[in-house]
């Protein structure tokens, strides 16, 4: 994918990751780790809850889904951090086996008054299944430089 800077983009741009399988050994160290629910960990107590199996969390699939939309390159050369995101929402649970991508739309853009060589955009996010389902979506605010002249 080509790489942009904040002058680049425009509102309504949207891009579209590569997939990535979520397997059960990825669910249960994530949560080893980060999220230990047993509907994270445990594969009969995840029968018994609310979802009837295991599920990912949600911190889980955030991660991917920004993973696979950093690693299109995009913003490679332009990136330069954070300050947040809003909006979060998980929508439905991601199993086992389901494939995840990405698609990000720009919603929002502000060249820095006090800062020239940068902007803030705003990207929403939506993790998409398989299925098509959207099982996560978020709005990360993103500091870009401009392109250098």
């Amino acid at each position: 994918m080509e790489h942009r800077y904040f002058d680049d983009l425009a509102l309504g741009d949207r891009f579209v990751s590569p997939g990535v399988t979520v397997t059960e050994s990825l669910i249960i160290e994530h949560a080893l780790k980060y999220d230990p629910q047993p509907f994270h960990l445990d594969l009969q107590a995840a029968q018994q809850s609310p979802y009837g199996g295991l599920i990912a969390s949600g911190m889980l699939s955030i991660s991917l889904c920004f993973r696979m939309f950093i690693q299109t390159g995009i913003f490679r050369d332009s990136g330069i951090g954070s300050p947040g995101l809003d909006e979060v929402r998980w929508l439905a649970p991601v199993r086992p086996g389901d494939t995840l991508h990405t698609e990000v739309e720009v919603v929002a853009l502000r060249a820095s008054s006090s800062k020239p060589d940068r902007g803030v955009v705003h990207l929403k996010f939506r993790g998409i299944n398989q299925r098509g389902e959207a099982v996560l979506s978020y709005i990360g605010i993103n500091m870009l430089l401009r392109r250098p002249a």
